[in-house]
């Protein structure tokens, strides 16, 4: 158990400096920059409880929020994600549930399962982050577009990453 949260702590960091350093200077055309540290909420082990993915989502998007110098919109895009998270799993819940000791990875219920969770997920992170940014409603086609655009980016990015960095 100990490794598991060692392993999310080195995770949470990893991804955090990822982001920071290679994905926050990556702009193709104005509207896409891809956001990957949400695959640190993607990848939280089933068995954790309510309070401490939202907390860890909290201080998440703190992290980003501080070295973005932006003010709060990650912290919050991220505690909204953590909070839809058990709807989104219960959702798409085989019928026997969950196999204690997995994790919501390709390599335990495959790439359509994964697909499905995440996108969900980065999705609702986008719509909320992005709305926040812009936040006039006389811009919500630019919102929608800049959500639909990154959700498409990160979710590829991050289905990727279950091949080449995360393959067990």
């Amino acid at each position: 158990m100990i490794r598991i949260y060692l392993r999310n702590i080195i995770r949470f960091f990893i991804l955090i400096f990822v982001q920071i350093i290679i994905f926050d200077n990556i702009q193709l055309g104005g509207n896409i920059s891809p956001y990957i540290y949400v695959l640190f909420i993607i990848l939280m082990p089933f068995e954790i409880q309510g309070w401490g993915l939202l907390l860890s989502a909290f201080f998440l998007g703190l992290g980003i929020d501080i070295l973005l110098l932006s003010p709060g919109f990650h912290t919050a895009a991220t505690v909204l994600m953590a909070f839809l998270r058990p709807f989104v799993l219960q959702s798409f819940a085989p019928r026997d549930g969950y196999d204690l000791g997995s994790f919501p990875r390709v390599y335990y219920y495959g790439l359509g399962w994964f697909a499905k969770y995440s996108i969900i997920l980065i999705f609702f992170h986008h719509l909320f982050l992005f709305s926040l940014e812009i936040f006039r409603f006389s811009d919500i086609f630019l919102i929608l577009w800049k959500t639909v655009l990154n959700t498409l980016i990160s979710g590829l990015l991050i289905i990727l990453s279950q091949y080449f960095v995360f393959k067990k």
